[in-house]
């Protein structure tokens, strides 16, 4: 995961697999003042798993932590998607709204792509 972009727009890491070290590793290189919210979240998704006997809150963890680390590998879409989350909550009338929620949905949409390929 040392590999450097080829493009000033390229990712910043290759995407990692979806399993907790490895998004773990994404997090700590790309987005380190992340790692509290990232082992707080594990810690939290790993308790519910055995309390409640399923493996459902660590996928939802795995998936959440994927699109994240798939979002904020390519700083000017992670810069993108912060510019449109101001904005919505700047927005003022609803035709405007829905058009930086279509936006910002492009953007997750495309993460969910990635971390699915």
């Amino acid at each position: 995961m040392t590999e450097q972009p080829s493009v000033p727009d390229g990712p910043l890491i290759p995407m990692p697999a979806l399993t907790p070290a490895a998004l773990r590793a994404a997090v700590a290189q790309i987005a380190p003042a992340q790692l509290p919210s990232f082992v707080e979240h594990l810690d939290r998704a790993v308790e519910q798993a055995a309390t409640q006997s399923t493996i459902a809150p660590l996928h939802t963890f795995l998936q959440w932590w994927g699109e994240f680390v798939a979002i904020q590998r390519h700083p000017a879409r992670a810069a993108r998607l912060r510019e449109l989350e101001a904005a919505a909550e700047e927005a003022t009338d609803r035709e405007a709204l829905r058009a930086v929620l279509a936006e910002m949905r492009k953007i997750t949409d495309l993460a969910r792509r990635e971390i699915s390929a």
